[in-house]
């Protein structure tokens, strides 16, 4: 029987497949430790208003009011704590399945032991990206918009200025993570080839493989730092610009003003995540032209293997 030829899955796609695959597999354990992660960041969505509140409180002399304060700090320590060991329990049994699943999946395409190796290395960012990115990317998303509605709420020219930073940087989003793919299939080139280099190259060939890989590491580290640059900039004219409005504002409290602040910084925070987390989906679209876990499950071949 004649087969059919389909076209192989684009990396990006077969980052969708993997993590997917991984998401089906452990969706309880995920579940619990996501919820944990959205529970501890709303908490720290509120601690602002709580915070000015205990303020207000102090200086106005009720001391109840503002020792229930204490009591706020303790729950998210307690919840942070609790999502913090169940991680680590999640995560390592994960990964343990997915370094054998790509093990076995590798050996049917007859690749060297140096390239086998490597990509299991490589198959620990799918487990990281659940592990670290997937919860900084929530912790952001949901910090840096509801921090900006927040701010809409209690000092409304603070969230639009807010709204205002994120639409313009969302047009440089697309040109900034395809520069870093092109990048990050350089690297894994050359982090694949490693084992060979170490057992076989001269000391040349040594020297330019790992001059090679520092120039890259240093192009990456170069991008994400120019974009923290300019994060940094645009966060600077709008705590300028608000304290600016807040001086010239009469009534203003003080716990008003660390709400305001406090909130600003938390808007500041989650967009200084963004550089790392665009890299990091970079890295992963390159790893999902390398690794491919899903042929455990189906038993065949992907197509671009099959005869």
């Amino acid at each position: 029987m004649t087969s059919i030829n389909k076209t192989p899955p684009s990396s990006a796609e077969n980052v969708k497949r993997t993590l997917k695959h991984l998401a089906v597999k452990n969706g309880k354990k995920l579940s619990v430790t996501f919820l944990l992660v959205i529970a501890e960041n709303v908490t720290y969505l509120l601690y602002p208003v709580l915070a000015g509140i205990a303020i207000n409180a102090i200086l106005a002399g009720n001391a109840l009011t503002a020792a229930l304060y204490g009591l706020m700090i303790l729950f998210i320590w307690i919840l942070g704590a609790t999502r913090r060991s169940v991680d680590t329990r999640t995560f390592a049994r994960i990964y343990a399945g997915l370094a054998v699943s790509v093990i076995i999946a590798q050996r049917k395409y007859q690749l060297n032991h140096s390239t086998i190796a490597a990509r299991v290395v490589l198959s620990r960012e799918f487990v990281d990206f659940f592990e670290m990115h997937l919860p900084m990317l929530m912790t952001s998303l949901i910090s840096l918009f509801g921090a900006a509605i927040m701010l809409l709420i209690i000092e409304f020219h603070a969230g639009m200025m807010c709204m205002g930073i994120v639409i313009i940087l969302s047009c440089f989003l697309k040109g900034y993570t395809r520069k870093n793919e092109v990048l990050f299939n350089r690297l894994n080139n050359r982090l694949e080839k490693e084992v060979d280099y170490v057992h076989k190259a001269t000391l040349l060939s040594l020297n330019r493989h790992y001059s090679s890989l520092a120039r890259l590491r240093i192009s990456l580290s170069d991008r994400e730092a120019l974009g923290y640059l300019a994060i940094g900039a645009l966060i600077a004219l709008l705590f300028t610009l608000t304290i600016i409005v807040m001086t010239s504002t009469q009534g203003v409290n003080a716990g008003h003003i660390y709400s305001v602040m406090t909130y600003m910084w938390m808007f500041a925070t989650s967009l200084d995540d963004a550089p790392q987390l665009l890299e990091k989906f970079s890295q992963l679209k390159d790893i999902g032209q390398r690794v491919r876990t899903d042929d455990v499950d189906s038993g065949t071949l992907s197509p671009q293997q099959k005869p």
